[in-house]
């Protein structure tokens, strides 16, 4: 079986100590917001633009970015964490379908949430601190509450 890759960006928006997930319809797992890359878009640009329609929140990335310029190179944000995600895994073993993932961590303005059309319901996402990750750590997938609970600090830690 041919493996099937697709480039997504993710962002832990994070606001006062919490970090926003959602219990995702199609795939039934507590997740932050993100999706798949646009074929011309850059990944940083994806985490911005999936933020805003599924949070209806513009966040301020958390994102190195090197000083490497020339007359035909420029850096751009980089990911907190780069990740190989298997989404379809058939019955041997094998993986059909995966997600490349950039990950970013995005300081939210608020928590006010109220995602685009098409979207799911603000009244889908919750505000979870480091604590109530790992108290929920039976529900929630071990590496969104790892993730989550770094967006908290580093977003926290920022000046």
């Amino acid at each position: 079986m041919e493996t099937t890759r697709h480039f997504v960006a993710t962002v832990y928006a994070v606001h006062d100590g919490a970090v926003a997930l959602h219990e995702h319809d199609k795939l039934e797992m507590w997740l932050p917001a993100g999706g798949h890359l646009d074929r011309d878009e850059l990944p940083h640009a994806a985490a911005l633009r999936e933020t805003e329609e599924e949070l209806g929140l513009a966040v301020d990335l958390v994102a190195p970015q090197e000083a490497i310029a020339s007359e035909t190179v420029r850096s751009i944000p980089q990911p907190q964490h780069f990740l190989v995600e298997d989404i379809n895994v058939d019955q041997s073993g094998e993986v059909g379908h995966q997600h490349i993932d950039f990950i970013f961590y995005g300081a939210a303005p608020d928590r006010d949430i109220e995602p685009g059309p098409g979207e799911q319901p603000a009244a889908d996402w919750t505000w979870f601190s480091a604590g109530e990750l790992q108290a929920r750590s039976d529900e929630i997938p071990a590496d969104v509450v790892e993730i989550g609970r770094r967006a908290i600090e580093t977003v926290d830690a920022r000046p």
